[in-house]
C-alpha cells in the first residue's frame, strides 16, 4: 500500500453543519450553526462520482452535523444529481426519523446507520441542546425504522472499556435488531479533548469479550471483529500482503461549502498555522477528480505519507491497519509524520490482540 488512489470507493458529503444534539464526545466544530450545502455543490460532486459509479460499486455517505436536519426537500434536491448506480448511506442520530423520513429512505434507496451507544444508561453523552437525555428520541426513530421494515446498521462509541460491557452491548444490539454493528473506542479529535488513554489490559479484554459474545450468537455483522478475523485468516494462508489495498483510499469529504478534505473527515472545518485549512480544493472551482489527481501536492498530505512510511518501517501491526489515521495523528500529536497514536493502541493493536487472546483461550484441547 503506497500512495493515494485517484479514484475513491466512497465520498463523504455534509448536507448541513447543524446538529440537533450536543453530544459530549462530538468532534465537529460548527454543529450549532445551520449552513446547508447548496445544490450546486452536489451537482459538482456528481459530475465526478457518476462516471466512477458505472465502473463498480460506489457510495456517497451523508454525514453531518445531523444530515436529516437539512430537511427532506433539500436532501432530495442534493440527491437528484447522482446517477442511479450510486449507493447512498446516511449516518444519523435517529432523533428526527419518523414515518415520512422512512418513506423517503425507501423511495431513494438510502441505507441507514444509527448512532446509539447501547442501553439507556450508556447514552449519557448523547444529549439535546438543553442537556436533556436523547435516548427516548433515538428509540422513537429506531422504532419507526423497524415499523417500516428498514434494515439499519448501528454505530456505538465506547468511552471507557470495562469488564462485562462488551457482552452487555452485544446483547443489546442483538435485541435492537441492527444487521451491522461498528464499535469505536472514543477518540481525542476535533473539539473533543477528553483523554482517550486506557489501561492496555482493559481494552484488550474488552475486545476479547466482544469476540466471545459474538461467537455465541453471530447474527450481527460485527465490523471490527470480522475485519480482524479476515486478517488473521490471511496471515495463516500466506496472503496477508493482499489484505490492504494497493493505494490509500482518499476518502474525500466534501463540506457544505464545497471544500474537500482528504483522508480524514474529522479534519474538515479545522485549520493550522502550518497547514492552513487542510483543504485540497473546492468542487465549485475544481472538479473532484482533478483534486484527487493532485492530492499529494497538499503539504500536510506529503507529511502524512512520510508518517505512513514510518509506520511501515517500525510497526509489526502495519499489515493489519495500514498506518495511523491522519486525524488521530494530528489531534493527538499536532503533526502527521508521527506514528503510534492512542487510537492505534485502542482500536487496532489491542483489537487484534483481543481477538487472538480469545482464540488462544478457546483453542481445542489436544487429546
Amino acid at each position: 500500500m503506497r500512495g493515494i488512489s485517484t479514484v475513491p470507493t466512497y465520498v463523504v458529503m455534509q448536507p448541513t453543519t447543524l446538529c440537533n444534539l450536543d453530544c459530549s464526545y462530538c468532534y465537529l466544530p460548527f454543529r450549532k450553526v445551520d449552513r446547508k450545502m447548496p445544490v450546486e455543490v452536489a451537482q459538482a460532486v456528481a459530475a465526478s462520482v457518476n462516471p466512477w459509479s458505472r465502473t463498480g460499486r460506489f457510495s456517497v455517505v451523508w454525514h453531518g452535523g445531523e444530515p436529516l436536519a437539512a430537511g427532506r426537500e433539500h436532501f432530495a434536491a442534493l440527491l437528484a444529481p447522482f446517477a442511479a448506480e450510486v449507493e447512498h448511506h446516511v449516518q444519523t442520530n435517529a432523533t428526527l426519523i419518523d414515518d415520512a423520513w422512512c418513506e423517503f429512505f425507501t423511495e431513494h434507496g438510502i441505507r441507514v446507520s444509527v448512532s446509539v451507544d447501547g442501553p439507556e444508561a450508556r447514552n449519557g453523552d448523547r444529549v439535546t441542546r438543553g442537556d436533556k437525555p436523547a435516548y427516548d428520541r433515538i428509540m422513537r426513530g429506531i422504532d419507526a425504522l423497524r415499523r417500516h421494515g428498514i434494515p439499519f446498521s448501528a454505530l456505538c462509541v465506547v468511552a471507557r472499556p470495562e469488564p462485562g460491557l462488551a457482552t452487555e452491548l452485544y446483547l443489546y444490539f442483538l435485541e435492537l435488531g441492527c444487521d451491522v454493528l461498528g464499535i469505536n473506542i472514543e477518540e481525542l479529535e476535533g473539539v473533543n479533548l477528553r483523554d482517550n488513554r486506557h489501561p492496555a489490559a482493559d481494552v484488550t479484554a474488552f475486545w476479547a469479550e466482544l469476540v466471545g459474545a459474538w461467537r455465541r450468537d453471530p447474527r450481527i455483522h460485527l465490523r471490527e471483529v470480522e475485519w480482524s478475523l479476515r486478517y488473521a485468516a490471511a496471515v495463516l494462508d500466506g496472503t496477508a500482503d493482499t489484505v490492504l489495498p494497493r493505494k490509500l483510499d482518499p476518502i474525500p469529504t466534501v463540506a457544505e461549502d464545497g471544500s474537500v478534505v482528504l483522508l480524514s473527515p474529522e479534519l474538515a472545518g479545522f485549520s493550522d498555522p502550518r497547514y492552513g485549512d487542510f483543504s485540497s480544493g473546492n468542487v465549485l472551482t475544481t472538479p473532484l477528480a482533478e483534486i484527487l489527481d493532485r492530492a499529494t501536492g497538499t503539504p500536510w498530505i506529503r507529511e502524512f505519507l512520510d508518517g505512513i512510511e514510518g509506520c511501515r518501517a517500525q510497526c509489526p501491526y502495519f499489515g493489519f491497519c495500514g498506518g495511523a489515521h491522519a486525524a488521530n495523528r494530528y489531534f493527538e500529536h499536532g503533526r502527521f509524520d508521527v506514528t503510534t497514536t492512542e487510537h492505534c493502541r485502542n482500536s487496532k493493536i489491542r483489537l487484534l490482540e483481543g481477538v487472538l487472546d480469545h482464540a488462544r483461550d478457546h483453542e481445542p484441547t489436544a487429546v
